[in-house]
């Protein structure tokens, strides 16, 4: 599983908590991020690199792209160019996105570069031609959760400039289409309003996970404890002791310790 910092820590907790006999490698390319503002050209490469990665050096069963920008600017090349199965947070965000809203009417927020690439617009059209959609890019939500700033007053003033054309709008459902913005989710709620559902991809990620794992007959099931217990592996292309302690409070007590990775 790889994001490019934190955001895909919301995924890991999922799938830590729905399949606890899965060993998980996480990547956070920390050392890059963030990903929004980048070209997608530049994001593609990234992600094939550490899918490469992933799949070469550490031989995993599945690869899960954990970030919305990596997986609008890649998810379908590295479906076709890795043997492994390769599973994104676009598609089963936007399955819960349609089932939940009650006026017809959704809203998706992501980094600019997810909402630039027209692949929310997309899922959404083909999920159900029927739903209205509106989109708008967050600018500066990643770069609070990565500061661990994620109830500041600052980021409550970005966050009613930045949600006003949703509340505008008149939507009913609220897709976070950015693995980073479940941290924000209390002001974001605060923002929008009681009667607007937050809905967040990593837990229906997780199912489609667990759905593919087993039909794939690659689920690892649990027979026992210690020796059989699931491996859960950290590594950042950053500041590792700051990806530690962060990201330690973000997941959780499975993030004891964290390694370093270096691109060449």
């Amino acid at each position: 599983m790889f994001d490019s910092g934190f955001g895909g820590l919301t995924v890991a907790r999922a799938l830590i908590d729905l399949l606890p006999a899965e060993h998980l490698v996480y990547v956070g390319d920390t050392g890059r991020y963030p990903y929004g503002p980048r070209p997608l050209d530049e994001v593609r490469e990234f992600a094939r690199q550490i899918t490469a990665y992933l799949v070469d050096e550490q031989h995993v069963k599945m690869v899960v792209v954990a970030c919305n920008t990596a997986a609008a600017a890649a998810l379908s090349d590295l479906q076709r160019e890795f043997a492994v199965p390769v599973v994104g947070v676009i598609d089963p965000g936007v399955r819960a996105l349609v089932s939940a809203t009650r006026n017809g009417h959704v809203g998706v927020i992501g980094t600019v570069g997810t909402i630039g690439s027209g692949a929310y617009q997309q899922a959404v059209a083909e999920a159900d031609p029927g739903v209205k959609l509106t989109c708008a890019a967050c600018p500066g939500f990643v770069e609070f959760v990565e500061r661990g700033e994620t109830n500041s007053d600052q980021v409550h003033v970005l966050a009613e400039r930045l949600l006003a054309p949703l509340q505008d709008a008149g939507v009913d459902t609220l897709l976070l289409g950015c693995t980073h913005y479940p941290y924000l989710a209390r002001t974001i709620a605060d923002v929008m309003g009681r009667d607007v559902v937050l809905v967040s991809s990593a837990e229906e990620t997780a199912f489609s996970m667990a759905t593919e794992l087993e039909s794939s007959d690659l689920a690892r099931h649990r027979s026992g404890e210690p020796a059989d217990a699931a491996m859960h592996t950290f590594l950042s292309s950053g500041d590792v002791d700051w990806f530690r302690q962060l990201g330690r409070q973000l997941l959780g007590p499975e993030l004891e310790h964290a390694g370093a990775i270096e691109w060449s």
